[in-house]
């Protein structure tokens, strides 16, 4: 047991934390664990791989995952967003290069190879981008004389042009959800709502008449019966099959036949054969997560931290909502992991480094604490 009045870095670190929310993510990855060994054995043996060949690479990658996490859940406010700035640099450069030398895979040039290790860049540029908006929109609210406000659109066209260019819609439909919920709760005008709402109607537009992935995907969902749709409908399937308490283990059938179900579509995989029991615990930690992280961020009196807290955690729960729709079909298909549970090393370390943010900044602050926080930031702005 821990003294409280032990002084070492790691007892402040563990009476300062939020222990329950750490518990949640280490419950995702727990629960990835299981349905990695539920999904991936069957796509394995499919493509001539050994059986548990995604299963030991998902816990190779938990490995430096859990690190980053907690590493970065050490660090003050003042160091996450050096660090954020730093990683930001990194990737966005790292996105630049995917358009020239990154491999293509289904028309789009998403990944950089690493010593046989695939990088998917913009994991790691969606954290990053969200604390330096945040940091942005916060100087705006404190200092109304900077022009936080158009550097954060100027950051926002930096971010989004090379992942358009990819092209990548998604993610880039995410990083500008986030960034538009920012933009709003730093007290942006109405005007501004209705016009970024149109802004948002000509994206989507455009992506469509532009990007032939993008209309088939649209087309598929808008009008199921006049193209194949086999993935939505076996996952669809898979929902009903399983009931409330599922087939059980290894009786499944979708792992079998859909290509993605290690990944995209392994939340099907989980309602076949664990039922859909599991599937709620599953949402209700997603669920904890964002609303825990929310209120933290609604009580918190340092606006960076308000702001930076308030996009981790819209950014991880609107990932987590994409996937778990794409895969009720409510919305058309996106290749998108559902964080902590889906098959993915980028991805799960990504993730881990935003969520290792969140914790950070949402670790118990003493006042006084808070107050030499903001005057050491305010001596280095001087």
């Amino acid at each position: 047991m821990i003294s409280r009045a032990e002084r070492t870095a790691f007892g402040e670190w563990w009476w300062t934390v939020d222990r329950l929310l750490l518990s949640a993510l280490f419950g995702l990855m727990l629960a990835g664990i299981v349905l990695s060994l539920a999904a991936s054995p069957a796509v394995a043996h499919r493509i001539g791989l050994d059986t548990f060949h995604f299963v030991n690479r998902q816990v190779f990658f938990l490995v430096p995952a859990t690190a980053v996490l907690i590493a970065t859940s050490f660090l003050s406010p003042y160091w996450i967003r050096r660090l954020a700035f730093v990683a930001f640099l990194g990737a966005l450069v790292l996105v630049v290069a995917t358009l020239f030398i990154g491999a293509e895979i289904k028309g789009a040039r998403r990944w950089l190879n690493f010593a046989g290790i695939g990088l998917q860049p913009s994991e790691f540029l969606k954290p990053a981008f969200v604390v330096l908006a945040a940091w942005l929109f916060a100087e705006s609210a404190k200092r109304p004389e900077m022009p936080a406000n158009l550097l954060a659109m100027l950051l926002l066209g930096a971010t989004v042009t090379p992942l358009v260019l990819q092209p990548d819609v998604g993610q880039t439909s995410l990083i500008i959800a986030v960034w538009a919920a920012l933009f709003f709760m730093a007290g942006m005008r109405w005007l501004w709502v209705f016009g970024l709402a149109g802004v948002g109607a000509a994206g989507i537009a455009a992506a469509y008449f532009t990007f032939p992935h993008v209309r088939r995907r649209i087309d598929k969902f808008m009008e199921p019966g006049t193209s194949d749709t086999f993935q939505v409908d076996v996952a669809i399937d898979a929902f009903q099959q399983g009931g409330w308490f599922g087939k059980g283990p290894g009786e499944g059938t979708v792992k079998r036949i859909i290509p993605d179900s290690h990944t995209d579509f392994i939340f099907a995989v989980a309602a076949e054969e664990f039922g859909a029991i599991l599937c709620l615990v599953i949402i209700a930690l997603f669920a904890f997560v964002v609303l825990r992280s929310l209120n933290h961020a609604l009580k918190d009196e340092d606006p960076f931290c308000r702001f930076a807290v308030a996009g981790l955690a819209m950014l991880f729960g609107l990932q987590s909502c994409i996937n778990l729709m794409v895969n009720l079909h409510l919305i058309p298909p996106k290749g998108m992991t559902l964080p902590f549970v889906s098959y993915g090393g980028s991805s799960l370390i990504a993730l881990a480094f935003g969520m290792g943010m969140l914790i950070a900044l949402t670790r118990r602050r003493p006042r006084a604490e808070t107050l030499a926080e903001l005057s050491h930031y305010q001596a280095s702005r001087a």
